[in-house]
């Protein structure tokens, strides 16, 4: 029987440091069997390395530059971000993407790191994974400038309107759903648009340590998030879909096999 595969995981947080392993077997518990582990900053390569080495058969890893972190590209250039990113054997580029919600970067670095990221998908035939907060607009014009050059994509994340998951799902883009939806008043659009969403192109994640979910019974001192909460929002999901529990570990295992592999 198929375990679940939580397509967002943030291991090299501190909030990870010294317990990792713990972290891991208490996801298996729970079903979770198969882990996406993401990079934020070049810093973070290295860290990511070393975690997937200790079980490479329990890890996809999908390597870039956070929109956040998007400065970073200053201090190299195509090539050598390109060595990089590639060190570690991605199976997807990013995250990468457009925030425009704090803009830690700004608006115009972020645009230059994201060019960058298609061209490396490109160049390496892997998929995008992208985030997006509040930058839709440009987020969108680049995605359909640049659809051609690579092969399939991720918006992680997702907390758009029905309007924005219409574009995203026109250009064959697969969703990417986390504890978000587990908070019944400030999600109400994203909760009814996500039956919209085909169940083949639907992906399930923790975001782990950010975005627990909000209707959690226990939840963990300083409200941690990690991967055993995925089955949570797995059934959460299922509550405002219609699928069964099994029928949607299924399909969006099967997804993140076929877009990481």
């Amino acid at each position: 029987m198929a375990g679940f595969i939580d397509i967002a995981c943030n291991f090299t947080h501190d909030s990870f440091k010294h317990n990792l392993d713990d972290v891991i077997n208490n996801a298996e518990q729970e079903g979770v069997e198969k882990f996406v582990l993401l990079c934020a900053s070049l810093s973070d390569l290295d860290p990511i390395k070393v975690i997937q080495n200790h079980a490479p058969e329990k890890y996809f890893i999908s390597a870039g530059i956070h929109p956040h972190h998007a400065k970073e590209i200053l201090k190299i250039n195509f090539d050598e971000l390109l060595s990089k990113l590639t060190s570690v054997n991605p199976h997807a580029i990013g995250e990468t993407g457009l925030d425009y919600f704090r803009n830690i970067s700004p608006p115009d670095i972020q645009k230059k790191s994201f060019s960058m990221h298609i061209e490396i998908a490109k160049e390496l035939s892997l998929p995008l994974y992208l985030h997006q907060r509040n930058a839709h607009s440009d987020f969108i014009r680049i995605i359909k400038e640049n659809k051609n050059a690579f092969p399939k994509f991720v918006v992680h994340c997702f907390t758009g309107t029905q309007e924005e998951l219409d574009e995203y799902l026109e250009l064959g883009a697969y969703i990417g759903l986390t504890g978000w939806i587990c908070d019944a008043k400030r999600n109400i659009d994203l909760r009814k648009s996500i039956k919209n969403i085909p169940i083949e192109k639907m992906m399930i994640e923790t975001d782990s340590p950010y975005l627990i979910p909000k209707n959690l019974k226990d939840k963990p001192k300083k409200n941690i998030n990690e991967p055993k909460y995925l089955p949570h929002i797995a059934n959460e999901i299922c509550e405002l879909t219609g699928y069964g529990l099994e029928e949607l570990k299924l399909a969006t295992s099967n997804n993140a096999i076929e877009f990481f592999s």
